[in-house]
Parts: C-alpha cells; sequence; structure tokens
C-alpha cells in the first residue's frame, strides 16, 4: 500500500484530510504524525499559510522519507485587516474556544454587513526527490453572532460560508468539504500526490 504523511496530531483535521484525500488517491494509506517516528517539529515561523505549510512538509519528509504534506489555515477577518490570520490557532494563546470567544468580543460592534471573513488554506507537497508543490483554496463568507453547531472544529461554529444560512460546523462533512478552503486545495494538489505515488 501506498503511504503518505500528513504532518498532522490533530484528530478532527486529519479525518477531514483523509475524507477528501482517499477517494482521489486510491489505496494510498494516510498516516499523521502519531503514527510515524517522533521528529523534533520545527516552529511555524512564516508570515504566510504556504511558508508555514512548507515548513511543516519539509521537516516530515526529512523524517520519515515518505512524501509528506502539510496545510497551514486560517480564518482571515475583514474588520481585523485579515487577523487571525496564520496566527488563527494561536489568536488567543489558549484553545478553540477562547479562540472563538476572543474573536466574537474583538468584532463585537462590527455591523452585520461587515463581518466578512474567509477561511485561507496552503497544502504543500513534498516528496523525496525533491519535488515540491503548493496549491491554494479559499472559503468566503461571513462571522455569526454566536456559536451555531457542534461539528468541525476551531472557528467553524462561528463562520457562515456565502450562500449559506448555516455555520460550517453544522454542514455534514461531505458538504463542508466539497466547498471547504482545505477540501479545496487537497483536489487541486491531488493529481501532483498521485504522481508521487506511481
Amino acid at each position: 500500500m501506498t503511504r503518505v504523511v500528513l504532518a498532522s496530531r490533530n484528530a478532527k483535521k486529519l479525518a477531514e484530510l483523509r475524507r477528501i484525500l482517499e477517494p482521489i488517491v486510491p489505496g494510498v494509506q494516510v498516516l499523521g504524525l502519531d503514527d510515524v517516528e517522533p521528529f523534533d517539529e520545527p516552529a511555524e515561523t512564516e508570515p504566510t499559510f504556504e511558508g508555514n505549510a512548507l515548513i511543516k512538509a519539509r521537516a516530515c519528509l526529512a523524517a520519515t522519507g515518505l512524501p509528506s504534506l502539510a496545510d497551514d489555515s486560517g480564518l482571515c477577518v475583514d474588520a481585523l485587516n485579515g487577523m487571525p490570520g496564520v496566527l488563527s490557532a494561536r489568536w488567543s494563546g489558549q484553545g478553540d474556544a477562547e479562540n472563538n470567544r476572543l474573536l466574537l468580543t474583538q468584532i463585537s460592534d462590527v455591523p452585520d454587513e461587515r463581518r466578512g471573513a474567509v477561511f485561507r488554506c496552503a497544502v504543500a507537497l513534498c516528496t523525496p526527490d525533491g519535488a515540491e508543490v503548493v496549491e491554494h483554496g479559499e472559503m468566503p463568507g461571513r462571522i455569526l453572532r454566536g456559536e451555531q453547531g457542534d461539528g468541525g472544529f476551531g472557528y467553524d461554529p462561528l463562520f457562515a460560508a456565502d450562500g449559506y444560512d448555516v455555520s460550517t460546523a453544522e454542514l455534514p462533512a461531505e458538504e463542508k468539504d466539497a466547498i471547504s478552503h482545505r477540501g479545496r486545495a487537497l483536489r487541486t494538489i491531488a493529481p501532483a500526490v498521485v504522481a508521487a505515488l506511481t
């Protein structure tokens, strides 16, 4: 069975990435960081999603010798000049619930028509032959007034994609995958994954 490593320990993110990738790349065995020998994971020090995705994919390839995928993604809020952006996971310095509370507080006085936001994602693939490919995906939408739904993770309960009246945390997994920033980036990079594994 052909193996590729997703440089993540986030169980919900791994499940999402596997759901999207496995039907596109038949026979692939998708490993997470908990499935490989531990290695020193680099800090995400780049100011862009692409830079951080490459840092993680390069380190994973160097440690495992296997084709390695990594994503970096975040929520870019218009009223916050694109923040939290690459700092999305660390916005409050604590966890998802605290991040969501902080975001709601920061834009509490912003009217509905100015609550635009976009989820952005960069997915990097690094392969043993030295190839590096990066693809991007976006999901535009808006920030809701409060959390809705208990699916997804991160800011999903606060985000409604364009054309939807529910949060992405309320969407069935397959429907979210079809429109999500990560889903779009992964479907675009899938041909490069197939090429690397054949």
